[in-house]
């Protein structure tokens, strides 16, 4: 029952919210390009995620990381394998796959400076890479798995952690670039991102990590 009273409650504030929305944004567009030359980047899509909604970001980074992590509550995992069936044919053809898979995500996270792109994008090809070794039989989080693992998936939000408060010791304000270091925090930020939205949205897919191999 408190649960029912609880998501009401929630649902109430969300069409709330929506319903409050103006019908047009007021001269957004205008804002952003009157002050993308002090972004560090020329998309401005990558300006308003990487530096002036950069805390909108950060949150989703905490979202991913929170789905993941209520995903891993569940104690019973019914498989340890995506998949045993063994076919060469397949496995050939994710092995050239994967490379090249690996090759646009990181295209994808370079050109997201001044063309569409970016981590979330690059991190989502880097994660269907991830996906097809799994699909084929493969387990890529055999070997990488505690310290090193975890680590990969909160770099991003630490990281984020880490340059709000540099941001305010080198600008006075939270979250505010110095200008001759915007273009280089960005390109961190994107990279660091990139590996924890890829190995979280594989991992969502996975259901949880292997421990061990399985039994063949």
């Amino acid at each position: 029952m408190l649960l029912i009273i609880f998501l009401t409650l929630i649902a109430s504030i969300v069409g709330y919210a929506v319903l409050s929305l103006p019908e047009s944004a007021t001269n957004l567009q205008g804002l952003v390009d009157n002050n993308i030359d002090i972004s560090g980047v020329s998309n401005p899509v990558t300006a308003v995620l990487l530096n002036f909604r950069v805390y909108d970001t950060f949150l989703e980074m905490v979202v991913l990381l929170v789905a993941l992590l209520g995903v891993w509550s569940i104690q019973e995992v019914p498989i340890e394998s995506i998949s045993d069936f063994k076919n060469p044919v397949l496995h050939t053809l994710v092995d050239l796959l994967v490379p090249f898979l690996i090759l646009v995500s990181i295209y994808l996270l370079w050109v997201g400076a001044h063309a569409p792109g970016g981590a979330f994008q690059a991190g989502s090809v880097f994660g269907a890479g991830l996906v097809l070794l799994m699909l084929s039989g493969r387990q890529p989080f055999l070997n990488f798995k505690g310290f090193p693992l975890h680590f990969a998936l909160i770099i991003s939000v630490t990281l984020f952690i880490g340059i709000s408060i540099y941001s305010i010791f080198a600008t006075g304000e939270l979250l505010k670039y110095p200008l001759s270091q915007a273009s280089s925090i960005i390109f961190i930020l994107e990279g660091m991102a990139t590996v924890s939205i890829g190995l979280t949205l594989s991992l969502l897919f996975y259901g949880i990590y292997t421990k061990k191999k399985s039994k063949q």
